[in-house]
């Protein structure tokens, strides 16, 4: 048997991207760099449609370390149903692993059915197709538990991916700082930018006015371009909705700031995984999402920030919902009702206080206003005790890191014993 080998990682969203995917190919990498150079693994990822896709996605994993191939969403389907892949056809060897890291349960099951691999999925939920999965990495013991017993053998206990995005949080978090910094991270989708950046860059201009000392940025989610985010920051009708501000896109050789009408310039961090540059600011503004959990495994103090001031804006609900929400006409109407009896049923949304099952850092879900939202941020400036206070609880909830590799060691496992899928 030859020494080479096909390692497929299945994902989607830009969140199961950047949190779920970079890090498993992360250990990959060091292990294959390390120890395993009697194996020649090819990784190829294999991105599934979504409907919160940036478009960027598949540009972002061929950049990701050992990556060979990226097959983009808009060839899933011909490849899942018949198994055509981009000019020229991909080959594939005789034994490999299929690792599910964001999607659809089914789609590991008939991959590697396809390819004659062994299958993986890391579970954060739920776990499906049990008879027909190899191994599950499941994220804790209540998934476990929830695997029928006969098949509960299959099963791992790995923790958290979320948390295995960044590394935990060191001591610099505790150096002197020359300059106190703010961090903005308006996110990637249009529903959430389309409220967030005017509504952040009023913010900025209220912070500047009031406290000069402090420095101001935007963290550039990896998945778009400063020209798409300043898209947002043009004159259209949200600007009022969220008494918000306009802005101008500035280059600068390889930088680019935005500049508001006050004349503030806020530069965009492009740096990308950007943990230095996280772990320097006193406190991040940032929205919903996978970037809560990367906060909160660097240790740094976040308001989590929902607007609500446009509440048509959402529509990114799956299943039936979406689809109402979406339809021609009607749709703006129906995405209201859907979005408020929604809104009202929410709990916690940032991912620490779900961990925590109680609200650590603060969620603010509403009709935000810049002043408001300035007023929260100069208290947690003015009382730093409340932000050391903010940093233990995430150091305390985040749990240690360590998922991603036991997901590698299980994939170079099942590739180095050629395991055959159980179907």
């Amino acid at each position: 048997m030859d020494n080479f080998a096909d390692l497929v990682i299945l994902s989607n969203a830009p969140g199961e991207l950047t949190t779920w995917v970079y890090p498993v190919l992360r250990e990959l990498a060091r292990r294959v760099n390390d120890s395993l150079n009697s194996l020649n693994i090819r990784i190829s990822v294999v991105l599934s449609p979504c409907t919160n896709a940036s478009g960027q996605e598949a540009a972002i994993a061929s950049k990701y370390p050992g990556v060979d191939r990226v097959l983009a969403p808009d060839r899933f389907w011909q490849f899942l149903l018949w198994g055509k892949t981009p000019e020229p056809n991909w080959d594939w060897h005789e034994r490999g692993v299929v690792i599910f890291l964001g999607g659809d349960q089914i789609f590991p099951v008939a991959i590697g059915k396809r390819l004659g691999y062994s299958t993986i999925v890391y579970a954060e939920w739920e776990a499906r197709w049990a008879s027909w999965i190899d191994r599950f990495a499941v994220r804790n013991e209540s998934v476990h538990n929830r695997i029928p017993a006969r098949f509960r053998h299959k099963s791992e206990i790995v923790g958290d991916l979320m948390v295995d995005r960044s590394e935990v949080a060191d001591d610099r978090n505790n150096e002197p700082k020359s300059r106190r910094s703010i961090v903005f991270m308006p996110g990637s989708k249009s529903m959430k930018l389309s409220q967030g950046v005017p509504l952040c860059l009023a913010i900025c201009d209220l912070l500047r006015q009031k406290m000069p000392h402090v420095d101001v940025a935007i963290a550039l989610a990896p998945t778009i371009t400063p020209q798409y985010l300043a898209k947002f920051a043009q004159p259209n009708p949200v600007i009022a909705l969220v008494q918000g501000t306009t802005a101008e896109l500035v280059e600068s050789g390889s930088l680019y700031v935005l500049r508001t009408q006050a004349g503030n310039e806020i530069p965009i961090n492009q740096e990308f995984p950007a943990y230095d540059f996280l772990k320097r600011c006193e406190l991040c503004i940032t929205t919903v999402g996978a970037n809560t959990a990367e906060l909160a495994a660097l240790g740094v103090p976040m308001l989590v920030l929902l607007p609500t001031n446009q509440l048509d804006a959402m529509r990114s609900w799956d299943g039936i919902l979406g689809i109402l929400a979406n339809l021609p006409g009607v749709g703006s109407a129906i995405a209201k009702i859907i979005n408020r009896i929604m809104l009202d049923r929410l709990n916690l949304l940032a991912w620490p206080n779900i961990w925590a099952g109680e609200q650590i850092v603060p969620e603010l879900v509403g009709n935000l206003t810049p002043d408001g939202v300035a007023e929260m941020v100069i208290d947690f400036l003015e009382h730093p005790e409340k932000l050391q206070h903010m940093r233990d609880r995430l150091r305390a909830v985040c749990g240690q890191p360590g998922a991603a590799a036991k997901i590698a060691d299980m994939a170079i496992k099942a590739i180095s014993s050629n395991t055959k899928p159980c179907l």
